[in-house]
């Protein structure tokens, strides 16, 4: 038996267990901007041995415009694992996710394998950029690897729809959404039709989570932000989104590094909420 990551792996444990058999390396790098970048950073160098996985085609579903999904729609057990499989990831693997530093992307992932019961999945801290700053090796080539089986069924609990992240707040739940302050404030909104926040949710953004070299703060700093937010709350009695139920994922992880895993997420978030026209927005400070 290989490493046992759950949340995180720093680069310097990651890099002496490369070649290890049971150990699957996915490369997460993604611009919302333009979503072909990722794959081209990856062929210009990655981690040995990763893979790499598309945020548009590999970690999300089909878009279905108006149906409260979102611009990242969740995927299908039967497509995730699919995607999985020839990745030659099996139930078994050790399997560590990394993006091009802050580890939003890379959450997405580490979130979609923790919902199908996956237990040994992990962000690498700092990801690409702290990997290339401690002068570790960095590969062009790509080998296919050999294809595995993946069968499981998300465990639905962990995800809400928007009707779901109503009764969640009629009940006294916490909705906290990962976006920037502008953009929940609805100052600016560079990507959805709307700008504003779902009423009730309160702003901490995804960045807060961070320290200056791009890793997630201690977990006892982490720890107390939350929980000064949660107001003596379990986190089963917290909700994430964001604007596309990607960078939320962040919020998930860094919790359970703080040592408060059971957050679920909406995942449609804000794109989603805003499908049905009449729908609650606000805008301001919560």
């Amino acid at each position: 038996m290989g490493p046992d990551w759950n949340t995180l792996v720093q680069a310097e444990d990651l890099a002496a267990a490369l070649g290890n058999e049971d150990l699957v390396v996915i490369d997460c790098r993604h611009s919302l901007a333009d979503p072909e970048q990722g794959a081209g950073e990856y062929r210009r160098g990655h981690v040995p041995g990763a893979v790499h996985a598309q945020m548009d085609r590999d970690l999300s579903g089909p878009l279905r415009p108006g149906s409260g999904m979102g611009r990242h729609p969740w995927p299908s057990a039967a497509q995730l694992c699919e995607r999985l499989g020839a990745w030659g990831v099996t139930p078994h693997h050790q399997v560590v996710a990394y993006d091009g530093g802050d580890g939003a992307f890379a959450a997405r992932l580490w979130f979609l394998l923790r919902a199908l019961g996956h237990a040994r999945v992990a962000v690498l801290d700092g990801g690409w950029a702290r990997w290339r700053t401690l002068g570790l090796p960095a590969d062009t080539a790509i080998h296919p690897p050999a294809p595995a089986r993946y069968v499981a069924e998300f465990d639905t609990q962990w995800l809400l729809d928007a009707d779901g992240v109503q009764a969640h707040l009629a009940a006294g739940g916490l909705l906290l959404d990962a976006r920037a302050g502008e953009r929940f404030r609805g100052e600016v909104e560079p990507i959805d039709r709307v700008a504003g926040h779902v009423p009730g949710a309160v702003s901490r953004p995804f960045s807060d989570s961070l320290a200056a070299d791009g890793r997630l703060r201690p977990p006892e700093e982490l720890r107390g932000g939350f929980e000064r937010l949660m107001q003596g709350r379990t986190p089963a009695e917290v909700v994430v989104m964001c604007g596309s139920g990607v960078t939320a994922c962040h919020h998930l992880l860094a919790m359970a590094s703080a040592g408060l895993p059971g957050a679920r997420l909406y995942t449609g978030s804000w794109s989603g909420w805003i499908d049905a026209p009449d729908r609650p927005v606000a805008t301001g400070p919560e």
